[in-house]
C-alpha cells in the first residue's frame, strides 16, 4: 500500500491550508473562522446567475472539504505526512479512530521506512574511482643544463606511468545485513596486480555493527578480516580492526585500534593505535562548521612520522565553493598544498590541487567527482622546486576552468534547467489548467463582493487594494529578454481583507482562493499597491513570505 504512494506525492494540486489562509500550526478555532467566512463568500444560494451558482458551489465545497480534513485529528495526521494524496488511498494500516495524531505520524513513519528498505533491496550502491598518474617532468626539467648539451630536441615526452580502478557494489540481504563486493586493479611503470574483497556486514544494534571480511591477490595473497564499531557514550564511539594475510613470505598479522570523542558540537578528537607492516600511534583534531574544516594530525610510527596541519574554507554560495591548504612535514620531508573545489552541477564536483614537496617537486591533481564515482588525474611535473612550474600548475587550471565555465557548463546548465522546467510544466500542464478555470471562477464571484467591500471601505476610509500582481516579474536592468509572468490578484485580495487588515500566511500563495501558478517551477512573488486611510503604499513579498498590511514603512508617497 505504501508502495503505491511512492510516486503520487511529487505534486499536489490543493494545499488545504493555503486555501483556508491559515497556518500549518492553525487551531481549531482559527479554522472555523476562516471555514465560516469563506462559506459566506462562495454560498452558492447568494448567486442567482445558473454558471455563478454552479462556480460557488464548486468552491464551497473545496472549502468545505478542507475543513472536514484539516478539523479532524486523524485526517490532518495523513494530511500533514502525505498529502491530499494519501486520504484518496484505500487499505492504510491504521484504521482506529482512537489513536493520537502523535501515534498515527508514528505508524506512517514506519510504513515510510518500510518503503525506503523495500527501495534500498533494490539498490546496489556501486562506488568507484578511477586513477591516471601523469609523468609530465619533461616539460620542465627538459630545459636544465645537461639537456642543453644534447642535439636535437622535439616535443616534450608526456606519458602515463601508474592507473589504479577500484569499484564496489552492495547488496542488502536483510534489514541488518549487507554484503559489499569490491576489487581493483592497478599498474605502475608496467608492473600491477589486483585484488577481489567480499565483505559481510551486519548491523547488532543501535549502537553498534560489525564485519568480516575475505580476500584475494596476485601479489599479497588470501585475507581474512574483522571490523567492529560500537557507540561507548553519546559523545565517543570506537572501532577495532584486525586481519591476517597470507603471503610467500608468511603470515602478516595486523591490528588498529580507533577512539573518537565529541569534544563540543563542532569538534572531534581521534586517537588511533595501528601495529603491523605500517606501526604507528596518531592522534588528531577535526573542527567542522558551517563555514570552515580545520584539522590537526600528529603520527608517530615506523616508517613514517609527522605532522599535518589543513584549512578549507567554505563559501556560502550556490556552486559551494571551497579553497584549502595544508602543511605536512615528517622524516620524509615536507609538503604544502593548496588548492579548489567546486560544484559544477547538481552531481559533479570539480576540484585542483597543487602540492609543493622537498624533495618529492611539484604535483597538480585534478579531481572529479560525480555522483558515487571519483575520476583523479595526478600530474607529475618536476621532480625539483621550479617557480615555473609552480606558476603554470597554479594559472593554467583555472584559465581552464574558467574558458570551460563559460563556454560548456554554463550553457549546460541552463539547458537543464529549461529542459527540467519544461518537463515540470508539461507534468502539471492539467492541474495548473483546471486550478487557472477555479481562479477565474472565484474572480468571478469575488466582483459582485469586491464592488460591496469597496464602497463600504471608502466610506470607512480604510484599507483598499488598488493593484496587485503574482508571479515572477523581471527588471529594466536583468533578463530583459524574458517576459514578466504575472496574473492580475486584485480581486481575490481585497475579499481577503478583514478588519482594514491582510494576513496572509507562510504558505505558496498559488493555493489561495482565485490564484494559480503562472511560472511552475520559477521563483514567485506578490506585488501590492494598495491605498491607506488615504495614503499610498506599495509592498513586494516572496511567495512563502507571510504578509500583514498596512504597513507604513511600504509608504510610497501621500498625496494631499
Amino acid at each position: 500500500m505504501a508502495a503505491s504512494l511512492e510516486d503520487d506525492f511529487e505534486f499536489n494540486n490543493q494545499d488545504y491550508y493555503s486555501l483556508l489562509n491559515v497556518r500549518k500550526e492553525a487551531t481549531l478555532e482559527e479554522l472555523k473562522v476562516s471555514y465560516r467566512r469563506l462559506c459566506m463568500l462562495y454560498h452558492p444560494d447568494k448567486h442567482r446567475d445558473p454558471e455563478l451558482k454552479r462556480q460557488a458551489e464548486q468552491l464551497f465545497n473545496q472549502v468545505h472539504q478542507a475543513y472536514e480534513v484539516l478539523s479532524d485529528a486523524h485526517s490532518r495526521a495523513i494530511y500533514d505526512i502525505f498529502g491530499k494524496k494519501g486520504l484518496e488511498v484505500e487499505g492504510w494500516e491504521i484504521v482506529e479512530r482512537k489513536r493520537t495524531p502523535a501515534e498515527i505520524r508514528e505508524e506512517y513513519e514506519r510504513l515510510q521506512r518500510e518503503r525506503e528498505e523495500r527501495r534500498l533491496q533494490q539498490r546496489t550502491n556501486p562506488k568507484g574511482t578511477i586513477s591516471v598518474g601523469v609523468d609530465a617532468t619533461d616539460l620542465f626539467d627538459r630545459y636544465d643544463e645537461d639537456f642543453e648539451e644534447m642535439p636535437g630536441g622535439g616535443f616534450p615526452h608526456i606519458e602515463i606511468n601508474k592507473m589504479h580502478i577500484s569499484q564496489s557494489i552492495e547488496a542488502p540481504l536483510t534489514n541488518t545485513d549487507t554484503a559489499v563486493l569490491s576489487g581493483s586493479l592497478s599498474t605502475h611503470n608496467g608492473n600491477g596486480g589486483g585484488n577481489i574483497n567480499m565483505t559481510i556486514r551486519k548491523v547488532m544494534s543501535a549502537k553498534g555493527w560489525g564485519e568480516v571480511e575475505f580476500g584475494a591477490g596476485d601479489i599479497l595473497g588470501p585475507l581474512i578480516g574483522f571490523k567492529v564499531f560500537r557507540n561507548l557514550t553519546q559523545r565517543c564511539f570506537l572501532t577495532a580492526q584486525c586481519g591476517l594475510q597470507f603471503s610467500p613470505r608468511g603470515l602478516r598479522p595486523s591490528c588498529s585500534l580507533m577512539t573518537a570523542r565529541h569534544l563540543d558540537q563542532n569538534t572531534m578528537g581521534y586517537l588511533q593505535w595501528r601495529w603491523g607492516p605500517n606501526s604507528a600511534m596518531t592522534t588528531s583534531l577535526v573542527r567542522d562548521t558551517k563555514s570552515s574544516h580545520f584539522t590537526l594530525a600528529l603520527q608517530l610510527g615506523v616508517p613514517h612520522s609527522y605532522l599535518m596541519m589543513s584549512y578549507q574554507y567554505k563559501f556560502q554560495d550556490e556552486d559551494q565553493t571551497k579553497v584549502k591548504g595544508s602543511v605536512k612535514t615528517g622524516w620524509f620531508g615536507t609538503v604544502v598544498e593548496y588548492g579548489a573545489e567546486r560544484k559544477i552541477s547538481r552531481h559533479s564536483v570539480l576540484s585542483a590541487t597543487v602540492s609543493i614537496g622537498v624533495p618529492q617537486g611539484v604535483t597538480l591533481k585534478i579531481k572529479l567527482a560525480r555522483a558515487s564515482q571519483t575520476y583523479l588525474f595526478p600530474v607529475h611535473l618536476t621532480d625539483q622546486l621550479l617557480p615555473s612550474a609552480v606558476f603554470y600548475a597554479t594559472a593554467g587550471p583555472l584559465l581552464v576552468y574558467m574558458a570551460v565555465h563559460r563556454l560548456i557548463i554554463i550553457p549546460y546548465t541552463q539547458a537543464q534547467k529549461e529542459q527540467e522546467l519544461e518537463l515540470q510544466r508539461k507534468s502539471s500542464a492539467t492541474d495548473i489548467a483546471k486550478k487557472k478555470q477555479e481562479a477565474e471562477s472565484a474572480v468571478s464571484i469575488h466582483a459582485r463582493e469586491t464592488l460591496i467591500v469597496c464602497v463600504c471601505v471608502c466610506v470607512c476610509v480604510c484599507l483598499i487594494i488598488l493593484n496587485a500582481w503574482y508571479g515572477k516579474f523581471v527588471s529594466d536592468t536583468s533578463q530583459r529578454q524574458e517576459k514578466a509572468k504575472v496574473i492580475d490578484v486584485t480581486v481575490p485580495l481585497q475579499c481577503l481583507v478583514k478588519d482594514s487588515k491582510l494576513i496572509l500566511t507562510e504558505a505558496s500563495k498559488a493555493g489561495l482562493p482565485g490564484f494559480y501558478d503562472p511560472c511552475v517551477g520559477e521563483e514567485k512573488s506578490l506585488k501590492l499597491l494598495y491605498q491607506f486611510r488615504g495614503v499610498m503604499h506599495q509592498v513586494i513579498s516572496a511567495d512563502l513570505e507571510p504578509l500583514r498590511i498596512p504597513k507604513q514603512s511600504h509608504r510610497i508617497e501621500s498625496e494631499s
